[in-house]
């Protein structure tokens, strides 16, 4: 298996997360999903800003609502889309990642971030409030936490970000791609279609109570059971040999 490696590309502009680098995004992320061979995504970025947001440009009053309505709308689908995914996506975090940027991260699976890295949702500082963003965080961060960042746009470091769940590792600049890798490779070894099976299932009983995620994960377990490599792990297991996986 293989691992995709996504690169925002646009150092200059702070690689902003405008309508064009939206879609590239998009269709990256699409693209050969069906692919077997292909068992991880990484979004890592070029330069000292990992993501600065929206492109404030394209928010200007020069554009028309209708405009303004589409980044958000595609935006929200880039977001959504990296969840609905059967492979794992990592962020690789080298640098400030602000407002969508933080959006981003937040809407991985896994966050690997260097001890330079730092995340914001500033929007409040320059009067449009980081109301799309505050989905992700809501959904990623302590409720104070998440609302302390959106309130007062101030930044946490790398170690606050692990320590409130942001991010997944904190690591020295130079371990970064070794982690990253590191945490790819294991993912590889497994099987495919379980992780896919997997992924699906934890986003869809998150959003559930409680007695129903236990109903959604007890049935998907049955069919995991079904799976050719769910039955090929279990008698590996208890033959005491690796398993072979299908892929």
């Amino acid at each position: 298996g293989f691992y995709r490696n996504i690169i925002l590309n646009n150092p200059k502009k702070r690689n902003a997360l405008s309508l064009s680098m939206l879609q590239a995004l998009k269709e990256d992320l699409l693209h050969d999903i069906k692919s077997k061979d292909l068992r991880v995504i990484i979004i890592s970025a070029e330069g000292p800003v990992f993501c600065s947001g929206h492109d404030l440009k394209e928010l200007s009053s020069e554009d028309d609502v209708k405009h303004h309505s589409q980044v958000f709308e595609i935006c929200a689908e880039v977001m959504t889309l990296i969840q609905k995914l059967p492979v794992p996506v990592i962020a690789k975090v080298n640098g400030l990642a602000t407002a969508a940027g933080c959006q981003l991260v937040a809407s991985c699976d896994i966050a690997v971030a260097s001890e330079k890295s730092r995340f914001a949702t500033p929007g409040v500082n320059i009067g449009l409030f980081c109301s799309t963003p505050a989905v992700a965080l809501g959904r990623s961060l302590p409720r104070k936490v998440a609302l302390e960042m959106l309130f007062t746009g101030e930044a946490l470091s790398a170690h606050e970000a692990l320590m409130h769940g942001l991010v997944s590792k904190v690591v020295p600049e130079d371990k970064l791609e070794e982690e990253t890798m590191r945490i790819s490779h294991k993912i590889c070894e497994s099987s495919k279609s379980v992780l896919a099976l997997g992924k699906a299932t934890f986003y869809r009983q998150m959003a559930q109570d409680l007695d129903t995620a236990y109903k959604i994960t007890s049935q998907v377990m049955v069919d995991n059971l079904t799976l050719r490599d769910g039955q090929e792990g279990i008698e590996a297991f208890i033959q005491k040999r690796k398993p072979v996986w299908s892929h």
